[in-house]
């Protein structure tokens, strides 16, 4: 069979996904957008876990291109922020009523991000309990390392003193900032020369998680400038709950070891 542009990506099958149940003009663009972020959402999850497994192989060239192709597709998804923006109150309120209590809240494949990045949360898995399938790939992610798990790994395997008990933990528990992984990162910075491909690493990890956080922000300057501080379609909190998100760094003691430089 001859494969086609249209054959190879399956186009016809991917363009008859876009199905608004409402007359509203902008419910494509609502469609649109969500469904281009998922797209988004699986490519990072596919380089994210990739370069992990680099991490924890010691190989860390390609696990610094996958990371930083990640942070490229971060820009794409904070710009898809600016298109869904043109949406204004009235155009949602419109379509709301379609949405029933589905909600970014349950995108499964954003919940695998923040579990590799390492923002652990086991009643997270709540919100999926009716999809078994789903749950049990949240609940892997949620028990299996972070990529900062296997970065602090690297670390200890380097010759730096990791406190055993962030080395072999429970996984599902959030991480808890350590002294002596931040004075790691604090060595690191003050000899660059002799530790580079650490060093590049951090950046790689510090670059990563400001990206993620404008991402996020983003996502909540839109929803507050769509629909205000009403509740989510989910039932959370709107705004406010994405404003307590913006609270989480993924990799702590890179932000606070700068203070100490």
């Amino acid at each position: 069979m001859t494969i086609t542009y249209r054959s190879y990506l399956r186009l016809p099958e991917l363009l008859d996904c876009q199905t608004p149940l409402s007359e509203a003009h902008d419910e494509l663009l609502f469609i649109a957008i969500h469904q281009a972020s998922e797209i988004w959402l699986k490519l990072c999850l596919h380089e994210l876990s990739a370069a992990r497994a680099r991490i924890a192989a010691d190989d860390l060239p390609p696990a610094f291109k996958m990371m930083a192709r990640v942070g490229r597709v971060m820009a794409q998804l904070i710009q898809s922020w600016e298109v869904l923006a043109t949406m204004t109150p009235a155009d949602y309120a419109a379509m709301r009523g379609r949405l029933g209590t589905s909600s970014g809240f349950q995108s499964d494949q954003y919940r695998r991000m923040e579990f590799l990045l390492g923002n652990k949360n086991p009643a997270m898995l709540g919100s999926h309990r009716d999809e078994p399938e789903v749950h049990a790939t949240l609940a892997a992610d949620l028990a299996g390392p972070s990529l900062y798990d296997e970065v602090l790994r690297l670390l200890a395997r380097r010759g730096f003193a990791m406190p055993a008990a962030h080395l072999d933990r429970d996984f599902a528990e959030p991480y808890r900032p350590e002294p002596a992984v931040e004075a790691a990162w604090a060595a690191i910075y003050a000899d660059t020369a002799r530790y580079w491909d650490l060093y590049e690493l951090a950046e790689k990890l510090v670059d990563l998680d400001y990206r993620v956080q404008l991402w996020r922000f983003g996502h909540l300057k839109t929803v507050e400038r769509v629909i205000g501080f009403k509740t989510g379609t989910g039932g959370t909190a709107g705004v406010g709950y994405l404003a307590k998100v913006l609270e989480s760094p993924f990799f702590p003691e890179l932000a606070t070891m700068r203070t100490r430089l």
